[in-house]
C-alpha cells in the first residue's frame, strides 16, 4: 500500500510575532515539536518531512523523531517551502501528502485521520470551521457590503492531497510565478474539487503572543 507522508512547514520568520514562533516554548516544548510528536505517533502516517529556515535548525532536528525522514531548508515563501519538502519525497511510494503548519501545535490524531480518509476518497481535502461572526467588505474606511456567511468557512491544516495532484498544482504555480495562501487554492485553480472535513476549534494557528497564551489554556482541555 502506498504511503501517507506529512510535510510540516516551520520555515517562517515570525515577523508578526516578533521572532520565529515555531520554536518558542509552549509548556516547555517548542511549538513545532507538538505537531511533530502527534504526526510521529499517528498510525496512518508513514513519514514526516520537516521544512525549516536554516542549517542550524536542520542540525537541531535531524534524528529526533522516529518517522522524521528528512529535514530540509525552506524557501522565501511558504509555497516555496512546501515545494522543497515535496521534492524530498519519493513520488513512486507516496499516495497522500499532508501539509501542516508548524505553528498549529494542537492538531489532534482524529483530525489527521479525517483528512487522510477524505483525501483517499476525493484526492484533496481540507479541514474547516464555520464562520460565526458577521463579515463585511470594507471600501476606503467604510462598509462596502456584507457577505453572506452561510457558505463561508475558516480553513485549517493539515491539508491532504494525492501526490500527483499537489505536485501538478505546485509545479504549475511555480512556472507561472503564482502564489496563494494555501495549497488548496492552487489545486482549486486547476479546476479540481477540494473536499471539506470538520475542523477542530482547538487547532489554532499561533500568530501573536496572545495566541500562544490561548494555546497554553487549550492544551489543558
Amino acid at each position: 500500500m502506498k504511503k501517507v507522508e506529512a510535510i510540516i512547514v516551520a520555515a517562517g520568520e515570525g515577523s508578526r510575532f516578533g521572532r520565529a514562533k515555531q520554536f518558542v516554548p509552549l509548556k516547555g516544548r517548542a511549538v513545532v515539536d507538538w505537531s511533530l510528536e502527534i504526526f510521529d505517533i499517528h498510525p496512518q502516517v508513514d513519514g514526516i518531512i520537516l521544512v525549516v529556515r536554516d542549517e542550524a535548525d536542520i542540525r537541531r532536528y535531524v534524528g529526533r523523531f522516529q518517522k522524521l525522514k528528512a529535514v530540509v531548508k525552506g524557501g522565501p515563501k511558504r509555497q516555496d517551502s512546501v515545494w522543497a519538502g515535496l521534492n524530498s519525497i519519493d513520488s513512486q511510494a507516496s499516495a497522500v501528502i499532508l501539509i501542516h503548519d508548524g505553528v498549529r501545535p494542537l492538531v489532534t490524531p482524529s483530525l489527521i485521520s479525517r483528512v487522510i480518509e477524505a483525501t483517499f476518497k476525493w484526492q484533496a481535502a481540507v479541514p474547516a470551521l464555520p464562520i460565526e461572526e458577521t463579515v463585511k467588505v470594507v471600501d476606503r474606511g467604510q462598509v462596502g457590503f456584507t457577505l453572506d456567511r452561510e457558505p463561508l468557512v475558516r480553513v485549517q491544516t493539515p491539508q491532504g492531497f494525492f501526490y500527483s495532484v499537489l505536485e501538478e498544482a505546485l509545479r504549475q504555480a511555480q512556472e507561472e510565478g503564482y502564489y496563494a495562501t494555501d495549497e488548496a487554492a492552487l489545486v482549486e485553480r486547476m479546476g479540481k474539487k477540494v473536499a471539506i472535513v470538520k475542523g477542530d476549534w482547538r487547532n489554532i494557528k499561533i500568530t501573536t503572543p496572545q495566541d500562544l497564551k490561548l494555546a497554553e489554556v487549550l492544551s489543558g482541555l
